[in-house]
């Protein structure tokens, strides 16, 4: 996992990436306009950080203010506590009994939706002789984490009746509402997350905080806001989905920027001159119809930029479009310079962000291989050297 925070390049490093500062910021700043200042957000930098960097994003978000950050594992919460942020921090995902007593000794606050979970917190809370503060999930719709209507009250039960638990939040998840431009589902899991809060209610339970709205809920449905929205895939700069944008635009008055964070570079590692009917790479998928200059650059599938790529995207190369010539290797790629004629080793490329006037998108290298922008930046290798720049 990245944790180191660099400021600078190495001049070691062969690829790397690079992540805006000031975009990241903007981010925050439009997420925090669109929720308004009554509702608390939640950076969810999981997944070290959408493959962004766990310890450079949630920095940053900490440093801005953020009420909460999302973590998946009680790795990446041990993570953030090490490096001195002491922000709240949810954990989503599942927690087995020994990093349950892991994650309520270090304060962070487990999500649960089972007996055992609640027994296992409250085992280590005992043991810490502390009290663990917990986030209950609700199913709404979704049938992935989450407790049944039927098991609302017993589970909550559980939970407010202990001296050592705290229900700290309730939350539940949408199923569909980055994948289409109709809401009617989603709009439905709402009216089906209100009604069981009046149910607890009856029963004289409140949670601490309410939190289900995700990028695309928070941008499209004000009324999901509640008292935390956990913003993810927005805080990088991308969009949930091109029915969200869509979605965004045909509302009255809603309009939202969004800036990429993540920039992928790599240095280019030789040049070379290819004759006419000469074969690129592994296989034999490309031939070249003409004399070509091709640049082998050190980056490959193992590094996050995936084979499925091979013959169809682009890199920059000194803010030109250069295509990429032959399979995709496990470390290097081959891409044609031959209408780039000052390429030259050492040279800086990007192959996903920005250079000089082009931009090669996350949506676009999604699109050659039948995914979505989540899993390209998500599948950058945590080991590449991720750089904080302005």
């Amino acid at each position: 996992m990245s944790t180191a925070i660099l400021r600078e390049v190495p001049e070691r490093a062969s690829s790397w990436v690079e992540i805006s500062a000031t975009a990241l910021r903007h981010n925050l700043g439009e997420f925090r306009r669109i929720i308004g200042p009554r509702c608390g957000l939640m950076a969810v930098v999981k997944s070290n950080a959408y493959g962004h960097g766990l310890a450079i994003v949630a920095g940053e978000a900490a440093a801005a203010g953020v009420e909460a950050l999302g973590v998946n594992t009680v790795d990446e919460g041990l993570t953030l506590r090490r490096a001195g942020i002491d922000t709240r921090i949810v954990v989503l995902g599942y927690l087995t009994p020994a990093a349950m007593a892991e994650a309520v000794a270090a304060r962070l606050e487990p999500t649960v939706y089972q007996m055992e979970a609640i027994a296992s917190a409250r085992t280590a809370a005992a043991a810490a002789r502390t009290r663990a503060r917990l986030h209950l999930k609700v199913e709404t719709g979704t049938h992935r984490q989450g407790v049944s209507e039927a098991e609302l009250i017993s589970v909550s039960r559980a939970i407010t009746a202990d001296p050592h638990l705290e229900l700290a939040g309730l939350s539940t998840h949408f199923a569909n509402i980055e994948d289409t431009t109709d809401h009617t589902y989603a709009r439905q899991q709402l009216a089906c997350y209100e009604a069981l809060v009046r149910r607890l209610a009856d029963h004289g339970i409140v949670p601490g905080i309410r939190h289900i709205a995700c990028s695309a809920a928070a941008i499209l449905l004000s009324e999901t806001h509640q008292d935390m929205a956990r913003v993810g895939i927005g805080l990088y700069g991308l969009w949930p989905s091109k029915e969200t944008y869509l979605s965004s635009l045909l509302q009255a008055g809603m309009r939202v920027d969004l800036v990429p964070v993540m920039a992928l570079k790599a240095r280019i590692a030789q040049v070379k001159d290819v004759p006419a009917g000469a074969y690129v790479g592994y296989g034999l998928t490309y031939r070249a119809t003409h004399p070509t200059r091709l640049a082998v650059l050190p980056i490959g599938y193992y590094e996050g930029y995936d084979r499925g790529l091979s013959n169809l995207a682009h890199v920059l190369v000194h803010g030109v479009r250069a295509p990429v010539r032959g399979r995709i290797c496990m470390n290097i790629c081959m891409v044609d310079v031959t209408d780039v004629p000052a390429a030259a080793v050492n040279d800086e490329v990007v192959l996903l962000g920005a250079q000089g006037d082009e931009r090669v998108r996350a949506e676009d290298l999604a699109r050659h291989i039948g995914t979505i922008n989540y899993e390209i930046v998500a599948r950058i290798h945590p080991d590449l050297p991720r750089v904080l720049v302005a």
